[in-house]
C-alpha cells in the first residue's frame, strides 16, 4: 500500500487526508517541487530544494526544514514506497485557518505533504521527439515561484490536448516564455537561446542541467528573448523538465521545426543529460 507523508507522519492513502480550510486547498497558498528518481537515486535533489526554500521565502512561508532535512524526507518515502524509477512531488500549504484573504494572524502551522509515483523514462517521445502548439501567456507576473497557483498552465496544457499536442508553449505577445511545464529552448546554428531567468519563467532545474552540458560541450547558451517567428524557424526546438528531460518538439503548430527530424545539437545535450543522471543523483 502506498504511504503519503503528511506533517510528519507516513500514512495509508486512504487515511492520507487535509482540511476543507487548508489555505493550499481555497487559495492556492502554497508551493510544491516535483522530483525524479532514477535507480533508486534523486536525481539534482539539492538544487530543487533549494528553489522549494526560495518559493517559500518569496510567499513568506516559514516551513522549518533545511534542504538536508527534506532530501533526508523524500530519501525515506521513496524508500517505504519501494520507487526505483518515479517521481516524488512534494507541496506546503500556509495550513488550515478559517477562510480570510490576509495571512492567518497569529500563523497557523504549515501543511507539508508528499507522495511518489512510479514511471520510466519517456524513451519513445525522447527518440522521435513531440508535437506543440503555441498559445498565450495568461499567467500571473511571479512565474519564478513554484506555486500552486496552476489555472493558466492548466488552461494552456488543456489547449494542446485538444489539438492533440504534447505541450503548449507561451508567448506574451510575440516574446516566447516558456511551456504549460516546461522550459522552452530554440537551437540556431548551433546555438541554444532561451528565455532569461526573470519573473516571466520558472528557472527549471533542468534548464540549469542544460546550461551546465552546454557549457561541458562548448554549445553557446544564450539566455535572451526571442519571437514566436524565430522559434518556428529554429533549426532545433527542445522543451525540458523534470519528467519530460531533454525533449525534442519536431512540429509546432501543424509545421515542422527545421527537416522534422530530431537534430544534432539535441542528441548532444540528450547524451549529456543521461551522463549527468550518473554523477548528479543521490
Amino acid at each position: 500500500m502506498t504511504k503519503v507523508f503528511i506533517n510528519g507522519e507516513f500514512l495509508e492513502q486512504e487515511e492520507a487526508k487535509v482540511s476543507y480550510e487548508d489555505r493550499g486547498y481555497v487559495f492556492g497558498d502554497g508551493i510544491y517541487e516535483y522530483i525524479r528518481a532514477y535507480e533508486g537515486k534523486l536525481f539534482t535533489v539539492k538544487e530543487h530544494f533549494e528553489r522549494f526554500l526560495r518559493s517559500a521565502n518569496e510567499i513568506g512561508l516559514d516551513l522549518n526544514y533545511t534542504v538536508d532535512e527534506l532530501i533526508e524526507l523524500v530519501r525515506k518515502l521513496l524508500d517505504v514506497n519501494g520507487v526505483k524509477n518515479g517521481g516524488i512531488y512534494i507541496q506546503a500549504t500556509r495550513g488550515a485557518a478559517p477562510r480570510e484573504h490576509s495571512f492567518p494572524t497569529p500563523p497557523v502551522k504549515p501543511v507539508l505533504m508528499a507522495f511518489t509515483k512510479s514511471y520510466d523514462r519517456p524513451f519513445e517521445d525522447l527518440e522521435k521527439g513531440i508535437y506543440a502548439v503555441t498559445t498565450e501567456d495568461i499567467r500571473w507576473l511571479r512565474c519564478d515561484i513554484k506555486s500552486l497557483n496552476l489555472l493558466g498552465n492548466v488552461l494552456a496544457k488543456e489547449f494542446a490536448v485538444k489539438y492533440n499536442a504534447s505541450e503548449a508553449i507561451q508567448h506574451r505577445g510575440e516574446t516566447v516564455t516558456e511551456g504549460a511545464s516546461s522550459n522552452v529552448y530554440a537551437i540556431k546554428d548551433g546555438k541554444v537561446y532561451t528565455h532569461p531567468v526573470n519573473n516571466f519563467i520558472l528557472n527549471g532545474i533542468t534548464r540549469k542541467v542544460i546550461k551546465w552540458i552546454s557549457e561541458d560541450k562548448n554549445i553557446p547558451f544564450i539566455e535572451e528573448t526571442f519571437t514566436v517567428d524565430f522559434l518556428k524557424n529554429a533549426d532545433e526546438v527542445i522543451i525540458s523538465s523534470t519528467s519530460a528531460e531533454v525533449m525534442p518538439v519536431v512540429k509546432i503548430d501543424g509545421e515542422d521545426v527545421g527537416n522534422g527530424n530530431v537534430g544534432d545539437v539535441t542528441r548532444q545535450l540528450q547524451d549529456g543529460f543521461n551522463e549527468y543522471i550518473k554523477t548528479h543523483s543521490l
